[in-house]
């Protein structure tokens, strides 16, 4: 399995009992749930307002706090740069390259690298304040509560750090690598990977609460809505658990097309949209797992869909972005950015940021 190869795409919609969306795009999926929603709209069509190019993958997904963008590449940098025109504010050099999506709270930049080590900048500056070394590679993002930060490593351990100085307050071993960044919610927190299970740990101090088998490895970060957990698998799965009692409540396959399903969960409404290796996008209902409507891409869709508003946008490996109606699934909007599309969109206040794997990283929005 490559690394790119462990993206794809869900969009779930969902009845949310979490933080209301913000405006600004502070981390992976948008916030802790990991619901992938934006509260900020985007024109109907949206133009290239700049684009910044770094020369090798770009497979993180922005951050957009305030006046700047903040996202890593596979030449091993992190980048923030001017919202307004994509100038270059500063860049920090990690020892390899930059999968993880960095999270920016309170003045601090927070991400992890190839080597497995996960960092603290100073979200003005670049300089470091910290840095953690964990034993295996960091795809994951950083997720956050309070003065707690949670990351996965493929080391298989999920660790819980202190915010300001990066020790760690617990850490928890599976049995496999974790790839997809932790949920937090209620106090929990979500990990799923590549042992075929779904952990439900408290975030205090990290005991297991309760885990759910998911047939196959996942290489997704789990979302959450109210009680429901919504997690893929490579073993071509879409599950809905039920968390809180440990049942696997529905689960969605294309009788036609086996496909793995690597990526993360959009969560608006009561809707799914889900896409896969198999160049689809589909919406499955949240509460019967039933399939809405499909829409054919000309790619793998390795990207995790975002949704703003009454669209839901993700990349495809056949180089565009595409943004379709979340009720209908027409297709409203696409965007040839020229290679493909493994990195996820992030949505701030009337801009969309994505990167390619040329190395090219646009903002889109209306001039």
């Amino acid at each position: 399995m490559t690394r790119l190869g462990i993206f794809a795409l869900f969009v779930v919609s969902v009845t949310v009992d979490a933080v209301p969306p913000s405006k600004d795009w502070s981390m992976f999926r948008g916030n802790p749930q990991q619901t992938g929603v934006s509260a900020s709209g985007l024109s109907e069509k949206p133009e290239v307002l700049w684009k910044f190019e770094v020369k090798e993958p770009v497979v993180s997904t922005a951050a957009i706090v305030g006046e700047r963008a903040y996202i890593g590449a596979d030449d091993a940098n992190l980048y923030a740069l001017k919202l307004k025109d994509g100038s270059l504010v500063w860049k920090f050099a990690a020892k390899q390259g930059v999968h993880s999506s960095p999270t920016v709270i309170k003045g601090r930049v927070y991400f992890g690298d190839s080597e497995g080590t996960v960092y603290a900048l100073n979200a003005e500056s670049g300089e470091k304040i910290w840095s953690y070394k964990t034993d295996g590679e960091i795809v994951s993002s950083v997720n956050f509560d309070g003065d707690k930060l949670v990351v996965g490593s493929y080391d298989a351990f999920v660790y819980c750090l202190s915010a300001d100085k990066g020790e760690v307050l617990w850490k928890f071993e599976t049995q496999g690598r974790i790839h997809g960044t932790p949920a937090i919610a209620d106090g929990n927190v979500f990990a799923a990977g590549c042992d075929e299970s779904l952990y439900v740990l408290s975030l205090n101090d990290g005991t297991k609460l309760r885990s759910v088998k998911l047939g196959s490895v996942s290489g997704a970060s789990t979302t959450i809505s109210g009680d429901r957990a919504f997690v893929g698998t490579y073993g071509h799965r879409l599950l809905g658990v039920d968390w809180r009692k440990g049942e696997v409540v529905w689960t969605w396959a294309d009788p036609d097309h086996d496909f793995p399903i690597l990526s993360s969960a959009a969560v608006s409404g009561h809707s799914v949209v889900v896409g896969g290796r198999d160049k689809r996008l589909r919406c499955v209902d949240s509460e019967s797992g039933e399939l809405r409507w499909t829409i054919v891409t000309q790619g793998r869709i390795d990207s995790s869909p975002v949704v703003a508003s009454d669209r839901a946008f993700v990349g495809s490996q056949d180089g565009n972005l595409y943004g379709v109606n979340l009720s209908t699934g027409k297709e409203v909007y696409r965007f040839p950015s020229g290679a493909p599309i493994s990195s996820s969109p992030a949505i701030g206040e009337n801009v969309l940021v994505f990167g390619n794997e040329d190395g090219v990283i646009y903002c889109l929005g209306s001039r």
